[in-house]
């Protein structure tokens, strides 16, 4: 049985409501990382106590998740807040 990979885009906010944006192929491993402080997490989350998962996005490829992460961190921080919301109406707005 082959088994499928999935890439993911995901929207983290720290305990200071700052957004980190990351890509991965295991979200849940990524995550643990995150969380554990590990030599793998990003440097920028090190520096909170904590965060939370507020947004995730799945993707066949990892370069289309690649191009997503790319896409979002141009954003404005409101944009971001309508995607997490999912307030699409408000997204296209801006």
């Amino acid at each position: 049985m082959n088994r499928k990979i999935v890439f993911y885009v995901y929207i983290l906010r720290t305990s200071s409501n700052t957004l980190y944006i990351g890509q991965t192929n295991n979200l849940e491993k990524r995550i643990l990382e995150h969380k554990n402080k590990t030599s793998k997490s990003a440097k920028y989350t090190r520096y909170y106590n904590s965060f939370k998962l507020v947004y995730s996005e799945s993707f066949k490829t990892r370069s289309k998740a690649m191009k997503r992460e790319w896409q979002l961190k141009q954003w404005s921080r409101a944009k971001k807040e309508a995607l997490i919301l999912g307030d699409l109406r408000f997204l296209k707005e801006l």
